[in-house]
């Protein structure tokens, strides 16, 4: 892999200055609504608790001087530390706005410690800060930035699926490496990279990367690729072709280029938390924890589900007895219908559904499924199935044959959120990897589900659940379950 120049000019940075352009425009937007929440935040708090009245700040030994802390002056002293505190804990660095978690948790993280802060200077000057004061600005301005980061948010991955606001970059590697990393990213144009061909160890030009991205050329040719191209990010996916020194010597070039380079290592589905970045003797290495399914995550997922069923079967118990009369009215046979599924690690259970098919549909799916072609595949799904009634096909919709499964989530059997519960006879067509999906209990909703509903494919439906349970917490479970409501607030098939 030949890095040398083979020409004084430098390429213009037009690519570089145009990525540094709307990201600097971007967090001034982010910056101007942070700024708009947290004013409204303290300053709302101030007028709710003290009205229009200039209140003083109760300290100690106030008596015995000619001035008194007032608390527009705390609230003006807590918005810019606020503010600078978001600015510290970089939370609108480009590498981390518009993906992933890390953005959120940056957000409560500045102002836990902003707020913590607060609290030790009262501590040490003696100040009586008011708790009413402090309990409306704090959860009221966090609401209002993270909200305020979703709403950019949305915005921002609307504007990177045109292509807009992203890196225009080259994959560097091996030709499988790289095809990898591109299926990938191409999942995910939320992230901004947006891959507009490679540079691969053969360069076979006369064959695609895959997804339309063309090969332009060999490894000894990427100095020439990038002026080709303008791109403004290098994503290099690995090659035994290229020694540390001549990746090194190729970062260099990247620099004098201002084009950024990103190294892919052969990590698939691993979550931010589970990777930590270690230098070690100048290499840098990436310690990766194995994900963690009992102790203290285990009992706190358990007592989430059991208050969180008890809560539901309260709430939808209207519903529940409404469905039920339908289902009863409407055709014959039970109102339940209880199927056996594979659970926790491979152990059987029943569980509950409200029948939304005619009675003995479960006779009739083999000869379906080879009607159509798809009895070897592990989703038996039946293509515009006549065996759904008409109140099944209502309920279906709105995922209301579901609800029973409250009652398997308080018994233990399944979970609010977690990979989708499988037929035995799906799971005996399982490959090997498949398996691992059951280190964890079935759940209601999961992100399979809310990923796609029925319409994704086998392969994806096992990505994402394999996804979830390798990166598992609390915080996925939230996201799954509002985007489960959204999902069945806007309906596009059944789960």
């Amino acid at each position: 892999m030949a890095l040398t120049r083979g020409s004084d000019s430098v390429p213009a940075l037009a690519p570089h200055m145009l990525v540094t352009r709307w990201q600097r425009e971007y967090a001034m937007r982010l910056f101007a609504t942070d700024l708009l929440g947290v004013t409204i935040a303290v300053l709302g708090s101030q007028w709710v608790r003290f009205g229009g009245r200039g209140a003083a700040l109760d300290t100690y030994g106030a008596g015995e001087r000619d001035f008194a802390v007032t608390y527009t002056a705390v609230s003006i002293a807590l918005i810019v530390a606020w503010m600078l505190a978001l600015k510290l804990l970089a939370t609108r660095d480009p590498r981390i706005v518009g993906s992933g978690s890390l953005e959120y948790k940056r957000i409560a993280d500045a102002s836990f410690r902003t707020f913590g802060l607060l609290a030790i200077i009262a501590f040490l000057t003696q100040s009586a800060i008011g708790r009413g004061y402090l309990l409306i600005a704090f959860p009221i301005g966090l609401v209002l930035l993270l909200f305020g980061r979703w709403v950019w948010r949305q915005w921002l991955n609307r504007q990177r699926e045109r292509g807009a606001f992203s890196h225009r970059a080259l994959l560097v590697g091996e030709r499988t490496k790289a095809e990898h990393v591109a299926l990938q990213m191409a999942r995910h144009a939320e992230v901004g990279i947006s891959i507009i061909g490679a540079v691969t160890d053969h360069g076979s030009v006369d064959r695609d990367l895959g997804d339309g991205i063309p090969v332009v050329g060999a490894l000894a040719d990427v100095l020439a690729a990038i002026e080709e191209t303008g791109v403004d990010t290098i994503v290099y996916t690995g090659s035994d072709e290229v020694d540390p020194q001549q990746l090194r010597e190729l970062g260099w070039e990247l620099e004098e280029r201002s084009v950024s380079l990103i190294v892919a290592p052969a990590l698939t589905d691993v979550a931010g938390p589970r990777l930590h970045a270690r230098p070690v003797a100048g290499l840098p290495l990436i310690h990766v924890e194995y994900p963690s399914f009992d102790g203290g995550k285990a009992t706190t997922k358990r007592a989430f589900d059991v208050i969180g069923s008890l809560v539901l079967i309260v709430l939808f118990a209207p519903i529940m007895l409404a469905v039920a009369a339908a289902v009863k009215a409407t055709s014959t046979g039970a109102v339940f219908y209880s199927q056996e599924r594979i659970g926790l690690r491979g152990e059987p259970f029943r569980m509950l559904k409200f029948r939304s098919m005619v009675s003995g549909a479960d006779d009739q799916l083999k000869s379906l499924l080879d009607a159509q072609g798809t009895s070897d595949r592990p989703l038996f799904k039946v293509n515009d199935d006549p065996r759904i009634t008409s109140v099944g096909r209502f309920i279906r919709r709105y995922s209301l044959d579901e609800l029973p499964q409250f009652f398997n989530v308080l018994r233990g059997d399944m979970s609010l959120v977690g990979p989708r519960p499988q037929r035995p006879a799906e799971v005996a067509l399982y490959e090997d990897y498949a398996h691992r999906r059951l280190f964890m209990k079935p759940g209601i909703t999961g992100l399979w589900q809310v990923s796609g509903r029925s319409d994704l494919a086998w392969d994806d439906a096992i990505r994402l659940d394999l996804y979830y349970v390798e990166n598992w917490s609390m915080m996925a479970d939230l996201v799954i379950l509002w985007r489960t409501v959204r999902a069945v607030v806007e309906p596009t098939g059944a789960v």
